[in-house]
């Protein structure tokens, strides 16, 4: 059975412990100034020395092989002191447009453990044997329609290297989830990962 093709950035799992993900995020600014749209599972940096009035820091679409801080996870309501839920309302959108000052919701813990897909590029490693490796992010176009992310792992760059974006700590374990014992197959899998090249933290190799 081949793996759904259903991209949506890094989505937030569980904890490096196990424990669940209880849908704290921090809240972080983005400047009117800033041309690109950012949407539900984007990784995010913190933009240099730029934050809003309020000290609030302000955040912009990471880059593959860059420092990341988190993932988009919703829009807030309201400005710096509202009360910080996602909108679900027919009035906002389910995205960040660009050019738009906002407030966004991240989820910026350093121990939490993100679900993503392969984007099914060629590789050399039987899939089955990833845990444990790195890998690069790559880029891919938001819905403005689900408000999903398109960013994937990109599957030809996993690897031992301790400077690639992600940590790959296992395969998602569910039924509609196939694993491949031979490179090249059973790709658009979804892994559970965590951030290697973190904003606050070092990296590390692969084994």
């Amino acid at each position: 059975m081949a793996n759904a093709n259903v991209a949506r950035g890094l989505v937030p799992y569980c904890h490096f412990d196990g424990s669940v993900w209880n849908g704290s995020a921090n809240i972080y600014y983005v400047a009117a100034g800033y041309g690109t749209a950012l949407y539900i599972g984007d990784p995010v940096v913190t933009h240099s020395a730029s934050s809003d009035a309020n000290g609030i820091p302000a955040v912009n679409l990471a880059a593959s092989g860059s420092p990341i801080v988190g993932a988009v996870v919703g829009i807030v309501v309201g400005g710096p002191n509202a009360s910080t839920t996602i909108a679900v309302t027919r009035d906002l959108p389910i995205y960040h447009p660009a050019s738009t000052a906002q407030y966004i919701l991240v989820a910026d813990d350093p121990t939490l453990l993100f679900y993503i897909q392969d984007d099914a590029s060629a590789q050399a490693t039987a899939p089955n044997l990833w845990a444990g490796l790195n890998a690069n992010l790559v880029t891919g176009t938001g819905s403005t329609y689900t408000g999903y992310s398109g960013w994937q792992l990109q599957a030809s760059s996993v690897a031992t290297t301790n400077t690639l974006d992600l940590k790959i700590m296992r395969a998602l374990n569910q039924p509609d989830n196939v694993i491949g014992t031979v490179a090249n197959t059973n790709m658009n899998a979804k892994w559970l990962v965590k951030l290697n090249n973190y904003q606050y933290a070092y990296q590390t190799a692969g084994v």
